[in-house]
């Protein structure tokens, strides 16, 4: 570090410079005296870089954390840094150390415990100048630290002074009456004892007392009395109608039982199962007490509130508490607050086909309308999505009106006709094996004259195959035949006759309806246009109709497929 001198006649317009007592490095240390007309002595620290007055401001915190009693003032600004320190009276520790004699316990107690606080911050005994007075041990100047030490350096440089303290003769000061301190252990091995015989007293012949009823009492009350009369008490949960929660509802042993003190009695109290609070959001006030009714809960305080920034409809729940989700117990009441309407606004609705019946309800409370029905319709789109909507998309209408939405199921196929049972198969029969007949002895054949058809020709022999020997000795074996192919007249190949049948369900949705036939030929219609009031609950059946290959019926409602009939 570069030193930088004070002012040779007067430090900080404040302190006269006596003389010079010692430099080391940016520190130069002299006596002044101070404008009372005392003598101090002002270390000046010379500060010329950042890492100079990181320096100086470290060594402030650590003179912070000691407070050494030597030191009267700090003063760290720009152009001035440093430290003022006044003479305290006393030995100094190295004097101290080497005197002869006991040493007063206190005293070598506090260089210890000295040592200890200086070693936190990285500072050793070396590094201070100490001066013990009587049973006092103090700071008399404290030099700066560019690096504080580390443990180990601090314990060698605290060694040689520590040392000599723990291996001279310390001298213990006396207390005075140390005769009498036995009494205080003799007064407590009597008290002692006669708690003892207390206690055996009780346990033996404990005293008996009447239990008094606290049946509804609320718990904590119900406990406190109890304990007051020397019973010892735990709980027990359980559930009873018609009881406030947490009140007690049974108790073991019952009342008017007779028990000795400190005994257990088990209170049972009323904690029936948490409930979930519904959502009543939307609702109107009777839908919310229903809904309220189904959950053992009770419709409480109903505050009315305009509920034009909410956009929420006449006679329409907009908040409640507790809130939707959250735990409650049975009978708890639930307030809510409910919308006078929404005054003079209109609104409209987006396009909701396609959405969820619950993605569109949310649109529609975001307009400020509220969804009153939601109608079922048997479709092809995506079941549990919005199929049409009223009012219609971005049609202004008063807010707080009602919106239907009409959202699709899946289609309901009526089989054509009931199936029937299926066929037993056939009772097995084992075949009987036949006997062969004796053979007879062949007549002579009378000749006869072969024709060109019959006759074989001279010189060859008819072929013999496997299929001309009989299997039983004197059988033939008849031909094969195959079978008659019934004959349909002039219907061509492929092609069958077919009858469609359906009965149209009594429900049937409102529109035009009509049955066409597919098959490899293309498409036909069987049945004309017809209303859905004159099919409701219509058994109908269809001329044969001729087709081809694979065929089915299709009912077709406003042209569009409704149903199919395999026939």
């Amino acid at each position: 570090m570069t030193a930088t001198p004070p002012p040779a006649t007067r430090i900080d317009g404040k302190y006269d410079v006596l003389r010079e007592l010692s430099r080391d490095g940016n520190v130069t240390r002299s006596e002044v005296r101070a404008a009372e007309g005392v003598t101090r002595t002002v270390a000046w620290f010379g500060v010329a870089s950042p890492a100079e007055r990181h320096v100086f401001h470290t060594y402030r915190a650590v003179l912070r954390a000691l407070s050494p009693a030597g030191l009267t003032d700090v003063v760290a600004r720009p152009g001035a840094y440093y430290t003022v320190w006044q003479t305290l009276a006393g030995t100094p520790l190295d004097a101290f150390v080497a005197q002869g004699g006991k040493k007063p316990a206190e005293a070598v107690e506090a260089v210890r415990d000295l040592a200890g606080r200086l070693a936190e911050h990285g500072y050793a005994l070396t590094d201070a100048d100490i001066v013990v007075d009587g049973h006092d041990v103090r700071i008399a100047y404290l030099r700066a630290l560019e690096t504080p030490h580390t443990p180990e350096e601090v314990a060698a440089l605290n060694a040689p002074t520590l040392t000599a303290l723990n291996g001279g003769r310390v001298r213990r000061r006396r207390q005075p009456g140390a005769w009498l301190t036995f009494i205080p252990g003799l007064l407590f091995l009597g008290g002692a004892g006669y708690l003892g015989a207390q206690a055996a007293q009780t346990f033996l012949n404990p005293p008996v007392r009447e239990v008094v009823d606290v049946s509804g009492t609320e718990a904590k009350a119900a406990a406190a009395r109890l304990s007051a009369l020397g019973f010892r008490v735990q709980y027990d949960y359980g559930q009873a109608g018609g009881r406030n929660i947490g009140s007690i509802i049974r108790q073991d042993p019952p009342a008017g039982t007779n028990l000795p003190l400190g005994r257990l009695v088990t209170l049972t109290v009323n904690n029936p199962p948490a409930i979930e609070v519904p959502r009543l959001e939307e609702m109107n006030v009777a839908q919310a007490r229903d809904a309220l009714k189904d959950r053992a809960m009770v419709l409480g305080k109903v505050v009315r509130v305009d509920g034009t920034l909410s956009n929420t409809p006449e006679g329409r729940i907009v908040a409640q508490l507790p809130e939707a989700g959250s735990s409650a117990q049975r009978g708890q009441l639930v307030q809510v607050m409910v919308s006078t309407g929404i005054s003079g606004k209109e609104t409209w609705l987006p396009l909701l086909t396609g959405l969820t019946a619950e993605q569109a309800k949310q649109h529609a409370r975001a307009a400020g309308l509220v969804v009153t029905q939601v109608r079922e319709q048997p479709s092809e789109k995506q079941p549990g999505t919005v199929i049409d909507q009223t009012p219609a998309a971005f049609v202004r209408v008063e807010a707080g009106g009602p919106v239907v939405l009409t959202v699709a199921v899946a289609r309901y196929s009526a089989p054509s006709r009931p199936a029937d049972s299926l066929p037993l198969p056939p009772v097995y029969v084992p075949v009987t094996p036949v006997q062969p007949e004796p053979a007879q002895p062949e007549a002579p054949a009378p000749e006869t004259t072969p024709t060109p058809d019959t006759a074989p020709t001279e010189g060859t022999d008819t072929p013999v195959t496997p299929e001309s020997i009989p299997a039983t000795p004197g059988t033939t074996t008849p031909a094969p035949t195959s079978p008659e192919t019934p004959t349909t007249g002039d219907t061509p190949a492929g092609t069958r006759n077919v009858t469609f049948r359906y009965t149209f369900p009594a429900d049937l949705a409102d529109g035009s309806y009509s049955v066409v036939v597919r098959d490899d030929s293309g498409e036909r219609e069987i049945m004309p246009a017809a209303d859905a009031g004159a099919l409701r609950g219509l058994a109908a059946t269809s001329a044969s109709t001729s087709v081809t290959g694979d065929a089915v019926f299709i009912i077709r409602r406003d042209g569009t497929d409704f149903a199919t009939v395999t026939p």
